[in-house]
């Protein structure tokens, strides 16, 4: 029966397993992905269960082996929920609301580390490439790998994004504000050489978007946290705390956790999909040895974007219902 006492206890369960299973499938994503692991979508398929049509060829044992290790990953992660809000009884929802505010936070931190970092540093390769003067220095066969997308991304890319979360973890400040300021100046560096010294090049034009996107996707969940996102202030100005509680909870359950669901589980619906293509496939810009290797963490975006706005949607779910049940 649930009761005022308990209903805290089946929320922070909700809230949690929602996020267990989320992530759980951002693992088998990688694991299906990359790994060549069957999938739960395949195993459903083998039985014919849930509208999935059944395979004409039954899977074999050491691919219905991983699929069913597949399935297993998210019963246990709920039942890790639910012994984590045990463990936590007396934990309250505003201390989980912060808890994962605080996590969403140190996500968007690292991730503009890594996009401002890894744009400035294909940025130097971009132009080294161009202008030719990478066989000079380090040698004709660094100058062949570097216009590799596999080789450049896994060998530059890669360790800098893991070193910016890193700086992600030992910093405490945002810098959108900075990023807004270096989309602005590459601009005008554009214009500058182009009607003053008439160079231009692919990946100039390449860096503004790659910022550009990063900025709007990343900053979303910032300002959901900051409450800076747009209202019908009309109405919600006037609203008792109790109502605003009551507006932004029912907001959170109903369209916000859904909306990032969806966006996460088609864009990672397949190999094919909008995120998993350009990934699997080291996309690169349309101009490319010419522009930047950085398209497919243009992709990437989304993936981050559904993440954060999904931890804080649930976050601020959490200290919704906090107020409405302390009032």
């Amino acid at each position: 029966m649930i009761t005022k006492s308990n209903l805290p206890i089946l929320i922070r369960i909700f809230c949690y397993s929602i996020l267990a299973i989320t992530f759980v499938f951002l693992i088998n994503n990688v694991l299906t992905v990359w790994f060549e692991w069957t999938g739960v979508k395949k195993l459903f398929a083998h039985h014919g269960l849930f509208g999935f049509k059944k395979l004409s060829k039954p899977l074999e044992d050491s691919a219905l082996t991983t699929a069913y290790i597949q399935l297993f990953f998210y019963f246990a992660s709920v039942l890790l929920a639910i012994i984590y809000v045990v463990k936590s009884i007396k934990q309250s929802l505003e201390t989980d609301s912060k808890i994962l505010t605080n996590f969403t936070a140190y996500i968007i931190r690292s991730s503009f580390w890594a996009v401002l970092i890894v744009g400035i540093a294909d940025l130097i390769v971009s132009f080294m490439v161009v202008e030719k003067l990478v066989e000079p220095i380090f040698g004709e066969t660094l100058k062949i790998k570097l216009v590799i997308p596999a080789f450049r991304i896994t060998f530059v890319h890669f360790p800098l994004i893991l070193i910016s979360f890193v700086i992600g973890y030992f910093t405490r400040t945002v810098g959108f504000i900075w990023l807004a300021v270096l989309v602005v100046a590459s601009e005008f560096f554009i214009v500058v050489s182009r009607f003053i010294f008439e160079y231009e090049q692919a990946f100039q034009g390449d860096l503004v978007r790659f910022w550009y996107s990063a900025l709007y996707l990343f900053a979303s969940a910032y300002a959901l946290m900051h409450e800076g996102h747009v209202r019908v202030d009309v109405l919600y100005t006037g609203f008792s705390e109790r109502k605003k509680a009551w507006t932004n909870s029912m907001g959170s359950l109903l369209l916000g956790i859904p909306l990032c669901l969806i966006v996460l589980f088609l864009g990672m619906g397949g190999k094919a999909s909008i995120i998993n293509g350009p990934v699997i496939s080291f996309e690169i810009t349309q101009q490319g040895s010419n522009g930047l290797y950085l398209l497919y963490l243009m992709a990437v975006y989304l993936a981050v974007f559904g993440v954060t706005m999904l931890i804080q949607f649930t976050s601020y779910f959490m200290g919704s219902s906090y107020k409405l049940l302390k009032s």
